[in-house]
């Protein structure tokens, strides 16, 4: 019987060889994203997986199934968009008074009110914020203000060496190398005063209750 380990610092010939051994010990988040690149591959030799899902056995299965099933495993790529976008929804977004905005603390969202589009309109100089001309704008100016109203620093986020990390809301780790979704993340940065990545958009995505499910057999 073959028995291989695979980790994240691992090369790709010594993940591959891990993955032909008859037990593997790895992560429950290093075998997701492997699975989520394996999906993406498009060069058939750089494939780690290619033997069936027969069988796992997951320690603290609560914890993985339960606790983390609502945090996806994301692989995002870049997307293109003005940085000047983020700062100007920001500046607009920290001007706001308390009678421009409708939030749900609870549900973390948060909309303009009715006057609170007006003043956009003014700030921006355009006469209709929801024309489809503007949407780029609105987009960045709703992630503005569930940056500013809605997260909080310190406990959904840490700013560190000009980086905003998340924090995991279950056990209270940064989550690294994650970002928040659909330019949320960016909006952050601005709030900050971070310099501003570029905007990722997903390429691929699974929960680790679905990926678990690719098992046939599961303990």
């Amino acid at each position: 019987m073959t028995v291989g380990l695979n980790i994240k610092d691992k090369s790709l010939q010594e993940k591959q060889e891990a993955y032909k051994c008859d037990v593997m010990y790895s992560t429950n988040s290093e075998l997701g994203f492997d699975y989520l690149r394996d999906n993406i591959e498009t060069d058939l030799n750089n494939i780690l997986m290619t033997k069936d899902y027969n069988y796992a056995i997951v320690d603290e299965v609560d914890s993985i199934l339960i606790d983390e099933a609502r945090t996806p495993l994301i692989i995002s790529s870049q997307k293109q968009k003005g940085i000047k976008f983020y700062r100007d929804a920001d500046r607009f977004a920290k001007i706001l008074k308390e009678e421009h905005y409708i939030i749900d603390l609870e549900s973390k969202t948060i909309e303009l009110s009715e006057s609170g589009i007006k003043e956009a309109e003014i700030f921006f100089q355009i006469k209709n914020l929801y024309s489809g001309y503007n949407s780029a704008l609105l987009h960045c100016i709703k992630n503005a203000l569930k940056a500013c109203f809605v997260l909080n620093k310190n406990k959904d986020y840490l700013v560190e060496e000009d980086k905003v990390l998340i924090i995991d809301q279950f056990i209270g780790r940064i989550l690294k190398g994650r970002q928040f979704s659909d330019g949320l993340h960016q909006a952050l940065e601005a709030k900050e005063g971070c310099t501003i990545q570029e905007e990722t958009e997903i390429t691929a995505t699974i929960t680790y209750q679905n990926f678990f499910r690719i098992y046939k057999k599961l303990s």
